[in-house]
């Protein structure tokens, strides 16, 4: 058996570079170990991906043709870039655009006759639209809203919190049923429909409060009924959206309800208050039947150029949701510009791709390499399989591709070199976790 070996670590040149081949042998040996077992199966994987944000949209329309098809096989192409084919989309704005709008700002309109998404065409349809045309994969995109319209608000503002009213439950499941039919009809099909982007965070910019029970009766009143109704129960719909550390306690009340489970397909999930990995494994625990999907993580507070310890956080986030049960793991901004940016509300964060737009240029940060790791290797419909590692240091995932490829994806986040052995079966291939690095290794019977 061959084993195809990608690398990337720090101090090197190495950023996804795939180095000599290693071979399966009886007598190979090492200090520590990395086993694998494919005939332990578990959950399947949709996909890996980034969020076509406003900030995202706004900074690719600023790169030249060239910087643009360049930027598109990067994030697109599974050949030469990482893959991607599981997205997240906003619906209306967030604290990543340059202004803050929703698709129908009229007062009182229950009806939705002012409904558009005219806003969107500028730029954000447009990146999407280019996107689907560099792969033939298809791209699913998770729609998520961070604030209905202000007057549907009981602050009257869509940013600083504020929750629904009740007396426009039903316009506002109308209206997020409207937006995923604008979109099919724009040629962009919704495959995921998000309830509230962290309904816990009261925010200077757009946001939205629910407690767990206001969640879960929108769910089983409104929500579901309402894609019921317009023939869209096949958009899969995920509840929370919010932190690991309070996922369980929101999943349990809503996932409890059995009228309200009827219509989730999931539970989302970010990373900003915590590890809580375990809270991950608890909610499959107590909902098997239920999805786990990772839908937003970023560094926050700047750019963060050149920052190697940014991409080991992806990645060991990425192996510890992908360990308990996480179906898919969506990263936020696909690009950002120099400043983190733009942002109304002035939360600049860091991107796996920056534009310099004053120099045209694209810088690849360690996330991007990172998250390659993953994305490229691990492609939709696989499984994850058995993986045990001997060594403290060696954090591993493995998975079999629907063409039979095994990916083995091993972090090492350690100042040394760590000698291993792969293990599978009988046989195994010696080699070397470098400090500070990452590597999968792709096993074929090539």
């Amino acid at each position: 058996m061959l084993v195809r070996h990608f690398c990337t670590a720090q101090h090197t040149t190495h950023r996804l570079t795939e180095l000599p081949a290693l071979t399966m042998e009886p007598t190979a040996s090492a200090p520590a170990s990395v086993r694998i077992d494919p005939s332990v199966r578990y959950q399947e994987i949709e996909g890996f991906g980034g969020a076509f944000t406003d900030a995202a949209a706004a900074t690719y329309a600023r790169l030249s043709p060239a910087r643009q098809a360049e930027f598109l096989a990067a994030c697109f192409n599974p050949t030469v870039g990482l893959g991607y084919t599981l997205c997240r989309a906003t619906i209306g704005s967030s604290d990543f655009s340059k202004d803050s709008y929703t698709y129908a700002d009229v007062p009182g309109d229950v009806e939705l006759a002012c409904f558009s998404i005219d806003h969107d065409r500028r730029a954000r349809l447009p990146m999407i639209k280019a996107a689907q045309a560099t792969t033939a994969e298809p791209i699913r995109i998770l729609a998520a809203p961070w604030s209905p319209p202000a007057w549907m608000k009981t602050n009257g503002d869509r940013c600083h919190g504020g929750s629904l009213r009740p007396e426009y439950r039903r316009a506002w499941a109308a209206y997020l049923c409207r937006f995923i039919q604008e979109y099919g009809s724009e040629g962009i099909p919704i495959w995921g429909l998000s309830l509230q982007n962290e309904p816990m965070a009261n925010q200077i910019w757009e946001s939205c409060l629910y407690t767990a029970e206001e969640e879960r009766d929108f769910v089983r009143d409104y929500l579901g009924p309402a894609l019921a109704r317009n023939d869209l129960r096949h958009v899969r719909l995920l509840i929370w959206d919010h932190n690991r550390d309070w996922m369980f306690e929101r999943a349990a009340v809503i996932l409890s309800d059995r009228e309200a489970a009827q219509y989730v397909w999931g539970t989302a999930f970010h990373w900003y208050v915590g590890d809580h990995f375990d809270n991950v494994q608890w909610t499959h625990d107590a909902f098997p039947n239920k999805k786990l999907l990772f839908t937003e993580g970023c560094q926050e507070g700047g750019p963060h150029l050149g920052e190697w310890l940014v991409g080991e956080r992806y990645a060991r986030s990425m192996i510890n949701d992908l360990n308990r049960w996480t179906v898919g793991w969506i990263d936020w901004n696909l690009i950002l510009d120099e400043t983190g940016g733009p942002n109304h509300a002035g939360n600049y964060c860091s991107a796996p791709i920056i534009a310099d737009t004053s120099s045209d240029e694209l810088l690849f940060q360690s996330s991007y390499f990172y998250i390659g790791h993953f994305a490229r290797f691990i492609r939709p419909g696989a499984e994850r399989i058995l993986c045990a590692a001997t060594h403290d240091a060696l954090e591993a995932t493995a998975f079999a591709n629907p063409d039979g490829k095994i990916a083995v994806v091993v972090l090492n986040r350690s100042e040394e070199a760590l000698p291993f052995a792969l293990k599978l079966g009988t046989v195994a291939a010696a080699t070397v976790s470098l400090p500070h690095s990452i590597a999968t290794y792709l096993l074929t019977q090539e």
